[in-house]
């Protein structure tokens, strides 16, 4: 009987322990970029601020990212990030693109990002664009997780997300003030862990309504596309996913660029325009 209840202290502990990394390696990850589902979108995964029959005609086409870790391209083994892909695809369809810059900073928040706005080197960059992709407020919401045991309260998450949707919406302000002109295409928040029990509803609700706040700024520019990636990587982590479980793969980002580039519709442009 000693020998038997000792197994069974040994198994329960070992079970105690695997749950508990897992948790503390869910709260870890999230401190950098956590992407829970979305509102419905259209079957093409793509929020169209802008009339949905409107027409984006390419002039300008060159490319700038702003934002956090996925602006920049984190988890991409080439480096490249949706930015680069987008500017590539945009070159398949015939269009005259180029990356112009790549602004993404790891672990960058709203607060972050603002102040950033004001620098000379930042508005030059976003000046040269005919397409500026923003990609923030996911490490609003859980910056400092890796520091925890669990996630933040439900208070504490709503507290965080009103001074996150504020900022975001200056944010949006200030890049329509800097260049009026480019497309601006937001990424919006996919849960790359929806598959964690301990943390999937809690995680899914508060980005759920973030993204609803973000579609609805960027529907209030005029010359906003936001961009639902949620099924993406529901449905495909395991091709999609770095090996950080977090961040996207190379091909990951390469199927964010071709939401954005189906955005921008450049592909019902006619030969004649694009010349």
């Amino acid at each position: 009987m000693g020998k038997g209840n000792r197994v069974w202290k040994i198994t329960g502990a070992a079970s105690a322990a695997a749950t508990l990394m897992l948790i503390c390696g869910f709260v870890y990850a999230v401190s950098d970029v956590i992407f829970p589902a979305p509102p419905n979108t259209s079957s093409a995964g793509i929020e169209n601020a802008a009339s949905k029959d409107q027409q984006i005609h390419p002039g300008n086409m060159d490319v700038t990212a702003v934002g956090d870790s996925l602006a920049k391209g984190t988890g991409d083994d080439t480096g490249s990030g949706f930015a680069r892909a987008t500017s590539e695809l945009l070159q398949e369809q015939g269009i005259n693109s180029k990356l112009v810059n790549n602004l993404g900073i790891n672990g960058l928040t709203t607060s972050g990002l603002l102040p950033m706005l004001d620098e000379d080197g930042v508005q030059y960059a976003l000046r040269q664009a005919g397409v500026i992709i923003l990609s923030i407020g996911a490490n609003d919401l859980f910056a400092g997780a890796d520091q925890m045991t669990e996630l933040p309260d439900e208070e504490q998450l709503s507290v965080k997300l009103k001074q996150a949707e504020e900022r975001f919406a200056k944010i949006v302000e200030a890049i329509r003030g800097i260049n009026s002109e480019a497309q601006l295409v937001y990424v919006m928040l996919y849960n790359p862990f929806s598959d964690l029990e301990e943390v999937r509803e809690q995680g899914n609700r508060i980005v759920q309504e973030w993204n609803r706040f973000a579609a609805t700024v960027m529907d209030s520019t005029g010359q906003g596309l936001a961009i639902s990636t949620s099924d993406l990587f529901t449905f495909n982590s395991g091709r999609y996913l770095a090996e950080d479980h977090f961040h996207p793969n190379r091909e990951g980002y390469q199927a964010i660029a071709e939401r954005i580039v189906q955005a921008l519709a450049v592909t019902t442009v006619s030969g004649e325009e694009r010349k």
